[in-house]
């Protein structure tokens, strides 16, 4: 199984699982489908969730084929096929879930099961980036600032790093607050450094903190004179 990919499946995150013996109105239609996926899943029937994933799946529902493509890679399944994973995978970015564009970026970007392809992985965080998933924003940031997939752009890295960090990811906190301190990609600035490495020390980065006291005692004593 693909080791980077999401290591919870999105069913577990819905609020909108069926417990489990609650009768399903029929015929069930795909979303009822994914639901009852969930509820099967949660109690650990898992064979039974990938049968009512792939049902949903095949009835259009873009959760249902996330779900399912995450248990075959995770092989949960009794087929544990990777290629129908990475469909079903492809299938749900194309229909527009961040969560499984940014995944399907992760593929090309490891190059497992597919070869590597930084481009591909480049226009897959973008879209689930620009969907507002924090991780994509966090990837899409990082190809921009080395030049990987995309041409180096430091603005555009530190527009998707302050995206990131606006959404209360610690090192894009402590990315952001560099890119102020040293003036790359953005105006120099030590008061907005200051701010976000304080953003990340009190999330519990030791480092964010080091900083936070450095440049705060810089702008005090700047204050003084």
């Amino acid at each position: 199984m693909p080791r980077f990919l999401s290591k919870a499946l999105l069913c577990l995150m819905l609020s909108s699982a069926v417990p489990a013996g609650t009768a399903l109105a029929q015929p069930m239609d795909a979303a009822a489908f994914s639901a009852a996926g969930v509820a099967a899943y949660d109690r650990g029937a898992l064979d039974e969730a990938a049968r009512l994933f792939e049902l949903g799946a095949r009835g259009g529902n873009r959760l249902a084929k996330f779900n399912l493509a995450m248990m075959l890679y995770r092989e949960e399944t009794t087929s544990n096929d990777h290629n129908a994973a990475w469909r079903w995978l492809r299938r749900a970015a194309q229909a527009g879930l961040p969560q499984a564009q940014y995944n399907f970026g992760l593929l090309y970007e490891h190059g497992d099961g597919v070869k590597r392809d930084y481009g591909v992985a480049h226009e897959w965080f973008r879209r689930a980036a620009a969907q507002g998933l924090r991780d994509a924003q966090m990837s899409l940031a990082t190809q921009y600032f080395v030049g990987q997939g995309a041409p180096k752009d430091y603005k555009l890295a530190a527009r998707w790093y302050q995206a990131a960090a606006e959404a209360g990811d610690p090192g894009a906190q402590y990315i952001i607050a560099h890119m102020f301190e040293e003036g790359y990609g953005k105006a120099r600035d030590t008061r907005l450094a200051a701010y976000w490495y304080r953003q990340a020390a009190d999330q519990g980065d030791p480092a964010a903190q080091v900083k936070y006291e450095t440049l705060s005692a810089q702008l005090a004593n700047e204050a003084e004179h």
